[in-house]
């Protein structure tokens, strides 16, 4: 029986990567530039990477909070469209599944519109159907800290669920075809959107809480819980998530959490949220402001080969080595990820 060799299963598959936060770089630039920085930055990585579908988070800074984060939210927005539009020949911003297929069909990469938490929206749900009309696709309520909407992980001692804003906006995306992702949120809050969900959830970037000990990270039952509704869990790459140990920090340990979650949820279930942010750290940080590191967090670690997007076939490598079957492998590295998009990006309640 002949092998696959890595390169060819990685071309063969459709790659989707569902979290990297290089609109924040991007944005940062002036906005005469932000099509012509993407070209020269990201577009050959992801390229390189072999990625297909890209979800672009909208993630803003303490700095902007609460003050300017609306208007942060749309400049990041617009910053989307631009870089698209100034790139039509390579990526295409996509609002459905349907256009997700054609961009993929036609050779470029889907781009899809996502909330990091929702600093900007508050707690006014009425302006989610706004940012529908924007665009945006899938979306969180809450980062590592409390919202008007929930508690994030880094508050999981409140024993938090969602506020009454936080449940309308679970209802409110069901409605729009948004589809809610429960990466940063609060233990008893994922409890609390997997008890009203009637539609598929998906976390973008987040691993397995029975490997690593950590706020944000999932235990099995939520693991178990998110298959259970159609949705996706997509592994963080990021060390501290998936070792404590830095000896732990390799390829093979995230192996581990895919094959985790893998074995949890089932193969239909698992997908790629790797979470590069070493480099988008680089492009928004000010030599005079280094140390940028968070709850004894150094956000700068990386994955020996695995910084970026370029790495990303070293995870297709490591999964051969384990010996899974190619078609269980085209599923982790984004076959999952674009099944739930066809059936429920953008589809309205």
């Amino acid at each position: 029986m002949s092998v696959e060799l890595p390169s060819h299963l990685h071309h063969r598959a459709v790659v989707a990567d569902t979290h990297n936060d290089l609109l924040m770089a991007v944005a940062e630039r002036p906005p005469a530039r932000w099509a012509e920085f993407f070209r020269e930055r990201w577009l050959p990585q992801l390229q390189d990477g072999g990625v297909d579908l890209q979800v672009l988070p909208v993630f803003v800074d303490d700095r902007y909070r609460p003050e300017g984060a609306l208007r942060q939210t749309l400049r990041m927005i617009e910053c989307a469209h631009t870089l698209a539009e100034g790139n039509a020949d390579a990526v295409r911003l996509c609002l459905d599944g349907a256009q997700v297929d054609r961009a993929l069909d036609d050779g470029v990469i889907a781009l899809v519109l996502a909330m990091e938490s929702m600093p900007g929206l508050d707690s006014s749900v009425e302006l989610l159907p706004t940012l529908h009309r924007l665009g945006v696709r899938v979306a969180s309520i809450a980062h590592w800290g409390r919202t008007p909407l929930a508690d994030g992980s880094g508050e999981d001692a409140t024993g938090g669920r969602l506020t009454h804003a936080g449940v309308a906006a679970v209802g409110e995306m069901e409605r729009l075809g948004m589809i809610f992702d429960v990466s940063h949120l609060g233990a008893r809050g994922v409890e609390h959107v997997l008890e009203l969900a009637s539609r598929p959830v998906m976390a973008t970037h987040s691993a397995a809480r029975a490997l690593r000990d950590h706020h944000r990270n999932l235990t099995d039952d939520q693991i178990r819980s998110v298959a259970a509704t159609g949705g996706v869990v997509c592994v963080n790459f990021f060390p501290v998530f998936l070792a404590e140990d830095p000896a732990g920090y390799t390829v093979d340990r995230l192996v581990d959490h895919i094959e985790h979650v893998a074995e949890v949820a089932g193969i239909d279930h698992v997908g790629l949220g790797p979470d590069f942010v070493r480099e988008v750290l680089h492009d928004v940080t000010p030599p005079c402001c280094e140390d940028f590191g968070f709850d004894g967090i150094d956000p700068g670690a990386a994955l020996p080969g695995l910084d970026g997007p370029r790495g990303l076939p070293l995870v297709t490598e490591a999964l051969l080595r384990r010996g899974l079957p190619g078609d269980d492998i085209v599923k982790i590295l984004g076959g999952n990820v674009r099944r739930l998009f066809r059936a429920e990006l953008g589809r309205p309640r």
